[in-house]
């Protein structure tokens, strides 16, 4: 059994949505010379990190709402590096994708290892398509499920049908398939997103 760590790690000067200087994480580490200490500030959308609907919803749901039971389970990774803007319907329509599937979506973006403006995101037309389908949930390798759509509508639209969203994957080692997935985020209550620890597992079937 083989275990792929799909998660970003976390310092200062990482990749962050936009290069906002406000989003970069803080690490302050104290010590009094045996004991040491670091207080960590960041924002929830660091980041792995699973989306909530108060993200994009007036009155939305918190965290605490996204049942673990959706975020453990088989997955299948989608190879879309072919990809040169917005995943589309037709993009997807090529892959078997099922009714409560989870997708993650392996990009250029996974070779990335910084803020990438013109990044790879999933189009309204292929969030609708995903949403008739009836997956349980979509992973992108991106820090955005969108770019530049007024009025945010792949967001809207996944959430509106109980669609997990994971944004800020590594897949960069991993090859198109299925796998056995742990996607862990911090038990936050309250808040629009939590950071994540997400892990495939390959052969591991249950």
């Amino acid at each position: 059994m083989k275990m792929y760590d799909v998660t970003g790690e976390i310092f200062e000067g990482m990749a962050v949505y936009k290069d906002k200087p406000e989003k970069q994480p803080k690490l302050n580490q104290l010590t009094n010379g045996y004991v040491t200490e670091t207080r960590l500030e960041m924002d929830v959308h660091t980041g792995t990190h699973i989306d909530a609907p108060l993200h994009m919803t007036v009155g939305g749901e918190t965290f605490e709402s996204i049942s673990l039971d959706k975020l453990v389970g088989q997955c299948k990774v989608l190879d879309l590096t072919a990809s040169e803007n917005g995943i589309s319907k037709a993009d997807l329509e090529g892959f078997e994708i099922e009714k409560e599937d989870f997708v993650l979506f392996k990009t250029k973006n996974s070779f990335d290892d910084h803020f990438n403006f013109d990044f790879i995101y999933l189009a309204e037309d292929g969030a609708n398509y995903l949403a008739e389908l009836g997956i349980r949930g979509v992973g992108t390798d991106a820090l955005g499920i969108e770019r530049s759509q007024e009025g945010h509508p792949t967001h809207k639209t996944l959430f509106a049908h109980d669609i997990i969203i994971i944004e800020g994957l590594r897949l960069k080692e991993v090859e198109q398939g299925e796998y056995f997935m742990v996607a862990a985020p911090l038990k936050l209550a309250g808040t629009d997103a939590s950071p994540a620890r997400v892990m495939l597992f390959e052969g591991l079937n249950f």
